[in-house]
């Protein structure tokens, strides 16, 4: 069989393929192709064109109660965010804004932390050379900069971390 032949053949498979699908009706949000069903939904026939319909990921609803999830240290409440115009109720709020002091205290401390280690190592701007460093001084000047941008980045995270203490309110 030569490939001339193959052509037509091929052609006709496609076309018997595509008449086989049938018409297509839009429900609302849903498609179907059985017409009983379409007549009792007063569905509109979709013309023209292929319809290719892919069926989507459906994500599971939402809890609407705070569950408890470890991490290993220590219970974390989880909960959906409030629907909008709804408010929380005072309780709730006030355990929200303790757990977000608690987070930024213990980011602010460790971040306080890895700044003096840094200052430690930047040492004035002249911190001890490494054996690597010794016969390339270019290494040893990439360090410090890095160095010193590490501190300057640790400062400003310090002084975000305590911006957003002073946002909360304070505890009772």
């Amino acid at each position: 069989m030569n490939f001339s032949s193959l052509v037509p053949l091929l052609a006709l498979g496609l076309a018997a393929g595509a008449a086989a699908q049938g018409p297509i009706y839009r429900c609302g949000n849903e498609y179907t192709n059985t017409v009983p069903e379409a007549q009792k939904a007063h569905c509109k026939l979709v013309e023209g064109g292929n319809l290719t319909i892919v069926q989507g990921f459906r994500p599971p609803p939402a809890a609407s109660a705070p569950r408890s999830v470890s991490n290993g240290q220590q219970p974390v409440r989880v909960s959906t965010a409030p629907q909008a115009g709804t408010r929380i109720d005072a309780a709730d709020q006030k355990a929200r804004d303790s757990d977000a002091r608690v987070i930024l205290e213990s980011e602010l401390k460790k971040a306080e932390t890895r700044q003096v280690e840094l200052t430690r190592e930047f040492n004035n701007g002249e911190p001890d050379k490494r054996g690597d460093e010794a016969r390339n001084h270019q290494k040893y000047l990439d360090r410090v900069a890095e160095l010193k941008a590490n501190l300057q980045r640790n400062e400003s995270d310090i002084s975000g971390i305590r911006r957003e203490l002073g946002r909360l309110p304070v505890s009772r």
